[in-house]
């Protein structure tokens, strides 16, 4: 069933639609929500047995009323009866917004798109359904649809224009409302409103570098300050507070024989969660990128498996970082690297200049991660290679802590739950996706946490 009583007819698989909507929310009992055009109440009702409230509104006084009797039961329900163009809401005041089948009868959905935006708190998601682009008539004179469908490439770009990240844009598999034995796809789009963290990472790693403090184990022990995050001791220091009860180990699982080839500091501002140099399989003469390459342990460890024929690249957004990575390539005697700085979601890299990226528990840092996996995808060659070691979560964590600057540099507020981390890879273009658990483990607000190791492969056409 949809919000739109002609579509209901025609449309069996609506519960699926509701469904997979839902799920790719990842909503919490604490959340407050927003949904726009509520049609009969149909996604109201899934929603309000999730959430803490949710706000539903209409500008059409008959669905309306139709949608207050439907979710009767549920008493977390507050109807506005308004204009979408000027939501009655404040300025960062729900945690997701839904739009199922609205924008269709938006004249500006651009505007419409912002003003969804505008009620967001940070971290909070945009999640819009629509139908693809067709050439059938009957929408716009059966439902008052002001535009007959939208283009992937099209929503995205507006939902990049609103300043958000994360951004999914999906078809719904063998989901379509036919007419006359015509079939209209579904797509699902949705993205996240940014949580401003740059410059407290920044700042937070460059204090670790001059502290001589690295984040993660480089084998397991019972207890270290650098490797675990836990309520009164956080990564290198950061302090988590209550927000985030529990504990969280990092342990990067370097070999002896790995280390002894090293400089004896490099591993003492080692940031990684897992090893992805030792599951990338790098062959000689290979070109390979690090994203956010640190100390530049991983990078000097690839060095070595793609020989003198071979070049690593190492970008991270830290310039005291960039400086220790230099200087500890020169005392390695290591010549076929080279360290830049940049943004891991704008890397100074060239287009399909690259064999292999790598990454060591760095994307989670980033506001923007699927923009990362699009640079990523930019830079590697046809059939190109990803081998990422990263924390994700099993379910979202805490809205608290999802915003808590200490958390960000701990490397725990910033990580995704794992299934939405595996979509936006596989949104940038990459196929033959794989993940499997990697050794950093732990508890966070009540939510489990670890490290995962990612393989996957650009496309050889």
């Amino acid at each position: 069933m949809s919000d739109n009583p002609c579509l209901d007819t025609i449309a069996p698989e609506w519960d699926a639609v509701r469904a997979a909507v839902i799920a790719r929310a990842y909503l919490r009992p604490e959340m407050v929500v927003a949904e726009l055009g509520v049609g009969s109440g149909f996604m109201t009702a899934g929603l309000a047995p999730l959430v803490a409230q949710v706000h539903v509104i209409g500008s059409a006084s008959d669905t309306l009323a139709v949608a207050r009797r439907n979710p009767a039961q549920f008493a977390n329900v507050v109807f506005h009866h308004a204009d979408g163009e000027r939501l009655p809401l404040a300025d960062g005041s729900v945690d997701a917004v839904f739009a199922n089948m609205y924008l269709h009868h938006c004249y500006e959905p651009q505007k419409a798109i912002r003003e969804m935006v505008r009620i967001l708190r940070p971290g909070g998601r945009l999640m819009i359904t629509v139908l693809t682009t067709h050439a059938h008539t009957w929408p716009r004179h059966r439902t008052a649809d002001e535009v007959v469908g939208f283009a992937r490439d099209q929503l995205r770009t507006w939902l990049r224009a609103a300043d958000l990240v994360n951004i999914l844009v999906r078809p719904f598999d063998g989901i379509g409302t036919a007419e006359h034995s015509a079939l209209i796809g579904v797509l699902l789009a949705t993205g996240s409103k940014r949580v401003a963290m740059r410059q407290v990472v920044q700042e937070h790693y460059t204090t670790a570098l001059l502290d001589g403090c690295g984040c993660a184990e480089i084998a397991p022990s019972p207890s270290s300050c650098c490797g675990q995050v836990s309520s009164d001791c956080g990564c290198c220091g950061a302090d988590i507070g209550t927000l985030g009860e529990g504990n969280v180990q990092f342990i990067a699982n370097y070999s002896p024989d790995d280390l002894a080839t090293l400089p004896p500091d490099v591993e003492t501002v080692a940031f990684g969660c897992g090893n992805p140099v030792a599951l990338a399989n790098l062959r000689p003469g290979e070109t390979v990128l690090d994203i956010g390459s640190g100390g530049g342990i991983d990078v000097l460890l690839a060095a070595q498996q793609v020989g003198p024929q071979g070049r690593v690249i190492g970008v991270d957004m830290t310039p005291a970082m960039i400086e220790r990575a230099t200087r500890a390539a020169v005392r390695a005697g290591v010549d076929n690297v080279e360290f830049r700085y940049g943004q891991a979601e704008a890397l100074p890299v060239a287009d399909a200049s690259v064999d292999v990226v790598l990454s060591n528990c760095v994307i989670n840092l980033c506001e923007d991660k699927g923009a990362v996996f699009g640079e990523a995808f930019r830079v590697l060659k046809p059939g190109g290679r990803l081998e990422i070691s990263d924390m994700v979560t099993a379910s979202p964590l805490p809205l608290a802590l999802r915003c808590n600057g200490a958390g960000w540099s701990s490397c725990i507020s910033g990580a995704l739950p794992e299934q939405e981390y595996l979509d936006l890879i596989a949104e940038a273009g990459f196929e033959k996706i794989t993940s499997q658990r990697s050794t950093s483990a732990g508890i966070i607000g009540n939510v489990p946490v670890y490290s995962i190791i990612v393989s996957a492969r650009k496309p050889a056409r």
